[in-house]
């Protein structure tokens, strides 16, 4: 199946690809990330993912940084603690747009590296990419099976760029 993968790090979609890619999917990676700041810091992440996709093969297609966007949906969760509301409209908006991609790509289906994280909750994740793009959504858990300590270990190894926060502005508190 053709499976768009919403894209938010080199670490997360070195992780999240390999297995789907392992299971034969053809895998167009999706980097959509409005919420990461600042600037700089979202080319560092552009960057490392797109050397995940060249050293694994697959697509990585970039879509529109726009802040204004995010910030008109999170400004007023501003003081909610990392991983309250803010991260879950922010999935939700993520989604959203990963969704449209999807669609117009006419892919079979897509899913996020965002369930790898050991800091978010793939439950809530899931629910919310059902909730957006109903039967055309993959829920997973990509840090099953020690998925996100594999994904860490492969881009040690491959000398790629961590980031230190989730890259929000406010999670940089």
């Amino acid at each position: 199946m053709k499976v768009v993968l919403h894209i938010c790090c080199g670490v997360c979609a070195a992780g999240a690809a390999q297995v789907l890619l392992s299971e034969g999917h053809e895998v167009i990676g999706y980097f959509y990330n409005p919420n990461i700041f600042p600037a700089e810091e979202y080319q560092r992440r552009l960057a490392a993912s797109q050397q995940v996709a060249s050293n694994l093969g697959f697509r990585l297609v970039e879509g529109p940084y726009e802040p204004s966007a995010w910030y008109s949906v999170a400004a007023s969760f501003a003081k909610e603690p990392e991983g309250g509301k803010r991260c879950e409209v922010c999935y939700r908006l993520r989604l959203k747009q990963t969704f449209r991609y999807t669609v117009e790509c006419g892919a079979d289906l897509f899913t996020t590296t965002l369930t790898i994280s050991p800091h978010k909750s793939a439950l809530l994740i899931n629910r919310i990419g059902q909730e957006v793009g109903d039967d055309k959504f993959l829920s997973r858990d990509f840090k099953k099976k020690e998925g996100f300590k594999k994904a860490t270990e492969l881009t040690r190894k491959w000398g790629l760029y961590r980031q230190s926060y989730c890259g929000c502005e406010y999670s940089l508190r």
